[in-house]
């Protein structure tokens, strides 16, 4: 019992400083929640979870170990320029968006979730690497210790996002517009900045790997 315990503060803390950390998914949740409400926090969650959850059993049935350095090059490549595409729209979006009727570049807070999920490279490396042996060390105890771990991982991406979420959707009605669409190209300025710095920070590992 108390290596289940132990597995799942571990899987909150780890899930929590992560979440911490701006990233796409955290301005996806802003974007999202200022024009549907508070709920996209647990929308992008979930689709973040769905992808997760996927990994969690790919590294159980021994996946992992298949990963190599020129495909986490290739996740990186696509992975940075489809932030790229949807930080330019945001931007785009923010220069004309309104209070009353916005609209979202990203539809379904459910697809942003998914969407930041697996173009995001660095959240690959840290489930290839810090996830996926932390899953393995569960493992040593029973499936159920492993599985606890991603359970305490996403109770903290759940808490934090829908924080963010409620904050922003109720801290809209005293926004100006300007400061509206302020807020909405930063978050397209971010996103583009994130995917050309992905881009470029993998590409010369690449050569250093000789991988091109």
């Amino acid at each position: 019992m108390l290596e289940i315990l132990t597995m799942l503060f571990i899987g909150f803390s780890l899930g929590l400083t992560g979440a911490l950390v701006p990233g796409p998914m955290l301005f996806a949740t802003i974007e999202t929640s200022l024009n549907k409400g508070w709920t996209s926090g647990p929308k992008v969650v979930s689709g973040h979870a769905l992808i997760e959850l996927l990994i969690f059993v790919l590294i159980v049935s021994g996946f992992s170990t298949l990963a190599s350095q020129s495909v986490i090059l290739w996740i990186s490549v696509i992975g940075g320029a489809v932030m790229v595409m949807f930080g330019i729209m945001t931007l785009r979006e923010g220069q004309t968006a309104t209070l009353s009727g916005g609209t979202s570049v990203f539809k379904s807070p459910f697809a942003a979730g998914v969407i930041t999920s697996i173009s995001h490279p660095y959240f690959w490396l840290w489930w290839l690497t810090i996830g996926a042996g932390m899953i393995l060390m569960g493992l040593e105890v029973s499936l159920l210790a492993a599985s606890v771990f991603l359970i305490g991982h996403l109770m903290a991406d759940l808490g934090w996002y829908t924080m963010v979420s409620t904050t922003m959707s109720r801290g809209k009605t005293l926004m100006s517009e300007v400061m509206y669409q302020r807020i909405l190209m930063g978050c397209g300025v971010f996103l583009i900045a994130f995917g050309v710095w992905f881009m470029t920070s993998q590409l010369n590992l690449g050569k250093f790997f000789g991988l091109q």
